[in-house]
């Protein structure tokens, strides 16, 4: 299975992140080959406006499948509006090339830090136990782990434990997907490898870089390539566009 993995667009009406957006969807559709599915890891729009989903709808149009989750930046009822989505929280399941995607919606609306509703949990571990002879991935926004970066740790998922029951009592799951901090990086979370997607809209700046601003706004976006072995492992490459 050929992942493409991507987040952080912030589109918000403006040229800068609808070219940026554009530009990397455009060298995803020329691929020479078909992906089986891009996954988009939240923070779509920038303030939540129906107006910037309509664009999002427009510019995320492609041969591959699309499926997304949304971020802190996101609302639900324009979400849901625009891209549709289920009622209360915006969880959903995709099967794709004999896997199952696992799409959680950890946004907690008006705050950075995310986190999994109990509700949340509680349709993680029904969807599981449906799957449990599936191979699955399972994705949302926030990152589980710290990023060793003093103002983005603060906005991290804050019931990492919680999932990482779940995880443990699912043996399927053989990767966790991420977004949220506008960085390529790769970890391990509840003994699988997490794997969080570059920022399209701008670059994360580490503590131990030089710059004043939080984010390197004109490094270019980013794409990470997940592909998965048919016995689950994972070798993910990262590009810039």
């Amino acid at each position: 299975m050929l992942l493409a993995h991507i987040s952080d667009t912030h589109i918000d009406g403006g040229e800068r992140a609808t070219e940026r957006t554009r530009r990397v969807m455009d060298y995803l559709n020329g691929l020479t080959r078909p992906l089986d599915a891009i996954v988009v890891t939240g923070d779509i729009a920038d303030h939540g406006e129906a107006a910037e989903y309509e664009i999002v709808a427009r510019l995320l149009d492609s041969p591959h499948p699309v499926v997304h989750l949304p971020g802190n930046h996101d609302r639900r009822d324009a979400y849901r509006k625009v891209l549709g989505g289920p009622d209360e929280f915006l969880n959903t399941v995709h099967h794709v090339a004999g896997h199952a995607l696992v799409l959680l919606d950890s946004l907690i609306e008006g705050a950075d830090e995310g986190e999994l509703a109990p509700a949340t949990l509680d349709w993680l571990g029904a969807r599981l136990a449906e799957l449990r002879d599936t191979p699955t991935l399972v994705a949302f926004h926030h990152p589980p782990v710290r990023m060793h970066q003093e103002r983005v740790d603060t906005w991290m998922l804050q019931n990492p434990s919680e999932l990482a029951a779940i995880l443990d009592a699912n043996p399927q799951v053989i990767a966790v997907l991420t977004g949220h901090t506008h960085t390529a990086a790769a970890s391990t979370f509840a003994g699988r490898p997490l794997l969080i997607a570059p920022g399209v809209t701008s670059t994360l700046r580490l503590d131990w870089e030089p710059g004043e601003s939080l984010v390197d706004a004109d490094a270019p976006p980013g794409v990470a390539f997940h592909v998965v072995e048919p016995d689950g492992r994972i070798m993910t490459h990262w590009r810039v566009v």
